[in-house]
């Protein structure tokens, strides 16, 4: 069993869209996950924008892949590189700590995913800023 990033079980992020390196709806990692998509963020707007100038783009539904695209509100487990990136550049996106992976910690400091921890909200349109 894989824990998160405070200790406990980890939880699920995200079924709709489906999520994770296992496409399993949580941020589990393996040897194979080269990109450590370890971190459950719910994606905002300005965090998809940082995403595609950096060339990694969310938005863009892939059908070949079964991607519907990510829209603000989203749940989705990211890579701790592109997410410590978009941080450091200001457009870090809010975590979910109980669905965000413990093997993040390897590279992100937990001080860092607190200071962008979050609670899913009722009204995802708040995230759209």
């Amino acid at each position: 069993m894989e824990r998160n990033v405070l200790g406990g079980e980890l939880i699920g992020c995200s079924v709709d869209p489906l999520t994770g390196w296992f496409r399993d709806g949580t941020c589990r990692t393996g040897p194979d996950d080269h990109g450590s998509h370890t971190i459950c963020a719910v994606v905002t707007a300005e965090f998809l924008d940082h995403q595609r100038r950096i060339g990694n783009d969310l938005s863009t539904p892939r059908p070949a892949f079964g991607f519907p695209g990510l829209q603000p509100g989203d749940r989705w487990c990211v890579t701790a590189p592109n997410w410590l990136r978009a941080h450091r550049d200001g457009a870090g996106a809010p975590v979910v700590l109980a669905a965000t992976n413990a093997k993040v910690l390897e590279l992100v400091p937990i001080e860092i995913l607190h200071e962008h921890a979050v609670d899913v909200p009722d009204d995802v349109r708040d995230l759209e800023s």
